[in-house]
């Protein structure tokens, strides 16, 4: 149990409306280190830490004097490094939280182990790069792999209370914003993915169950970031693919939540790296270096040891370059240096051999006394160094496979200072290559085309590489670190308030009351009601959408009350809707308006007006190309309209192909009195003249009710919507925009809505038989 300074006592939460930061990720920023038989904190310089750090020490409090969870403006929340035994637990909580404002979750090395290089370094890192050969598909990882996520959403749960934003980071948790939304369901969660996302193809590797859970954890933020729009992109796809959700400017209605996916490029912590050639220390790496490398150009490679960075691709392209440029012998060098990563991991053991055996083949074969091609080292840099190594070095050769984003690029850029040149060569697959545009990019799998770059690159003019430098610095200093962590926030923040806004015309518990009330009190009522999407769910197929036996009951229990009078307002064709609602006392209107049939038994169908469809002949061949093209799509013919529906086509290929439909379809019936309607997954062409709209206003002024309801799901009803008073109840299904006063989640919510009005008219019946007795002066319940 901690102690009184780091306990988490939610009951305290009351006392302060301070909203904190919850960044969680799976290492926090420092590492255990065994001192006299203590564990002892040092700071570590991982990827997350240094870029976040700038932004983190923005919004610390510089007045604030005890340091608790409640009181700090931020916590860090993760993996300590290490198995921590359970009797220094408490100790390392308080040291965690006092000297870095961080909240361990403690899980044992052996855990961590089956997790990390398990299902995050052997599945989804080789897979998200784009090296599916190398991906291993192990349940047991699997297993791990959520279970330790569950364990960080029970720390989360320890630290969180309302009011505060969680900052999810990276591919080792993405099951986590949806564990930690189970449990708080109004939550602020935001999500970045800092390696790329695949595409489609890639991504349905997975086992389609994991493939799925990971997708709806990751739908359990608010707002999903990635790097690069490409990323961004994929995800969109892989979601519509693998979940059916659909976006609209990068908006997703899942469930009842507007969740967002946007593109936020990192930056790094530009000041830092573009000052620190002032600093003496960085001035002392940089003689040093200038001595030992002399008027030799210097090809700096700087990289974690990893099979996805392209060392040996690079390694390979500058023996090219040897080849082809003998001239450029014994005055070029290729410093190489690979910072040991995942040493567990045996794909990186093999990297390792690899290059150290090229590296000693490229030198024997073109080194001299006097000359070494690479200086190749495997070891970890200092700041001062690396800043120093960026400074002097005339090219910087970063060419991965595949990368999120890629800071070195980046820092390489922001080093040089005092109006250096210095020529930056990127790989096109690195996130950093859509924001760096003069750099040299390149295909890394082409060494001839790394050969090239590098001579392009000692061969440029000092102004022209002086120019490249200066527009890329521009960009990165205003688009740092902390511009891109503020952004983030920002638009999470907005994303929240986009769902209250969406949750301010949902039809709450006080509306809800407001609207039986007034239906309870109304002496005429009109209801009308829209069938698919509205009182059932949508299917593949239209007529496999029969009304259930709740449905069924509900409509037959509104439609016999006498002050009801119920309209069910479809496009479906009449006879669907005879057949299935015809016994019951509702009024009907198929076809969005064509035919309607009055609620009274043994009412016939009529038109609304006259009408021909005599243009079918013209527009049916078109339809039926496009659905000749689409599999899965087909056409249903109705008296006068012919509808062409795609729910059950490929959900890449069915909006391309509605979208080229519907601009044809506009084209030619330009001069023909027809009207096409976009519904959900379906084009329908008809007659003009008539809609939802016309035929409601028609029905609204015959009724003279004083109390009227409209239930609809898509645009279609909006023109039902638009002609309603002001008094009237309209209601969107759907978090989308509207003409409707409200918005319900779902058919469900609305038949919900339903129940209870009907429960209200057996209630209203009791109460006005107990009327009727007392104005004929009997006691109640007299026979």
């Amino acid at each position: 149990m901690a102690n009184t300074k780091t306990a988490l006592v939610k009951e305290s939460s009351s006392k302060t409306d301070k909203s904190r930061l919850l960044i969680v990720s799976n290492r926090l920023p420092f590492t255990i280190e065994e001192r006299e038989g203590e564990p002892s904190l040092q700071p570590s310089a991982g990827g997350l830490v240094s870029g976040l750090g700038a932004y983190l020490e923005g919004i610390k409090d510089p007045n604030l004097r005890e340091i608790t969870p409640e009181s700090v403006p931020y916590v860090w929340i993760g993996w300590p490094g290490a198995t921590v035994p359970e009797a220094s637990q408490s100790m390392l909580k308080e040291d965690a939280l006092t000297n870095f404002n961080a909240w361990p979750v403690f899980v044992d090395e052996e855990a961590m182990d089956t997790f990390y290089h398990g299902f995050c370094n052997k599945t989804i890192w080789p897979l998200f790069h784009y090296l599916p050969s190398f991906a291993v598909y192990n349940d047991e990882y699997w297993q791990q792999y959520k279970d330790v996520n569950r364990i960080f959403a029970e720390a989360v749960l320890e630290v969180i209370r309302p009011g505060d934003t969680v900052w999810v980071h990276d591919y080792q948790l993405m099951m986590l914003p949806k564990m930690i939304r189970e449990k708080m369901p109004q939550a602020n969660i935001g999500f970045f993915l800092h390696i790329p996302f695949p595409g489609y193809e890639i991504y349905r590797l997975l086992p389609r169950k994991w493939g799925a859970e990971i997708l709806e954890g990751l739908l359990g933020a608010d707002l999903v970031g990635f790097h690069t729009h490409e990323y961004t992109q994929y995800f969109q796809r892989t979601v519509l693919r693998e979940l059916g959700y659909e976006h609209n400017l990068g908006e997703m209605l899942v469930e009842d939540r507007l969740v967002r996916a946007e593109t936020f490029p990192m930056g790094i912590d530009y000041p830092r790296y573009h000052e620190a050639i002032n600093r003496p220390e960085v001035e002392r790496e940089k003689r040093a270096l200038h001595r030992s490398i002399g008027d030799t150009k210097l090809v700096l490679s700087v990289d974690r040891l990893d099979y996805t960075k392209g060392i040996i691709n690079r390694l390979e392209g500058f023996e090219r370059f040897l080849d082809e440029n003998p001239e450029w012998h014994n005055k070029v060098t290729l410093a190489l240096i690979t910072v040991p990563s995942r040493v567990g991991v045996e794909r990186y053991q093999e990297t390792k051999q690899q290059i150290e055996e090229m590296v000693g083949r490229i030198n024997g074969r073109f080194g001299s006394i006097g000359w070494t091609p690479i200086t190749y080292q495997f070891r970890s840099l200092s700041f001062n160094t690396l800043v120093a190594l960026y400074n002097v070095s005339d090219v910087a050769l970063v060419t991965p496979l595949r990368d999120g984003m890629n800071l070195i690029a980046k820092e390489y850029v922001a080093a040089r200072s005092n109006g250096a040149g210095g020529v930056l060569i990127l790989s096109e697959f690195a996130g950093a290559a859509k924001e760096l545009g003069e750099a040299i990019t390149i295909n890394p799998n082409g060494r001839e085309e790394i050969a090239e770059a590098i001579k392009e690159a000692l061969e440029m003019p000092e102004e022209e590489q002086q120019q490249r430098i200066a527009l890329m610095q521009e960009r990165m200093s205003r688009y740092d670190v902390v511009s891109w962590a503020e952004d983030f926030i920002e638009q999470l923040h907005a994303t929240k308030e986009e769902q209250t806004k969406f949750g301010a015309k949902l039809l709450g518990a006080e509306v809800r009351e407001q609207l039986l009330g007034d239906y309870r009190k109304a002496g005429r009522r009109l209801v009308m009601l829209d069938y698919d999407g509205t009182l059932v769910p949508f299917q593949k197929d239209p007529q496999l959408a029969s009304p259930s036996a709740q449905v069924l009951s509900i409509v037959n229990q509104l439609a016999s009350e006498p002050r009801n009078e119920v309209v069910l307002i479809s496009g479906r064709d009449k006879d669907t809707l005879q057949n299935w609602f015809g016994d019951l006392p509702v009024g009907m209107v198929a076809e969005h308006g064509v035919w309607t049939r009055k609620p009274q038994a043994g009412e016939s169908w009529e038109m609304i007006q006259p009408m021909t469809s005599e243009w079918k002949q013209s527009i049916r061949p078109i339809l039926e190309m496009y659905a000749n093209r689409l599999p899965g799509s087909f056409l249903e013919e109705k008296s006068f309209s012919i509808a062409w529906h795609y729910r059950a086509a490929d959900p890449d290929l069915g909006p391309v192909r509605a979208k080229e439909l519907l601009d044809h379809l506009v084209n030619y019936t330009a001069n023909i009195n027809i009207q096409v309607l976009q519904g959900n997954k379906v084009i329908e062409v008809k007659t003009a003249g008539v809609s939802k709209g016309t035929t409601g206003l028609r029905w609204l002024n015959d009724s003279h009710a004083d109390f009227v309801l409209a239930l609809g799901d898509d645009w279609t009803d909006e023109h039902l919507f638009m002609v309603l008073p002001d008094t009237a109840y309209s209601i969107r299904v759907g978090l989308v925009q509207s003409y409707a006063r409200f918005n319900l989640r779902s058919y469900k919510d609305v038949l919900g809505l339903l129940e209870q009005m009907a429960e209200n008219d057996e209630a209203d019946e009791a109460e006005a038989q107990e009327h009727d007795y007392r104005l004929e002066g009997r006691p109640v319940g007299a026979a």
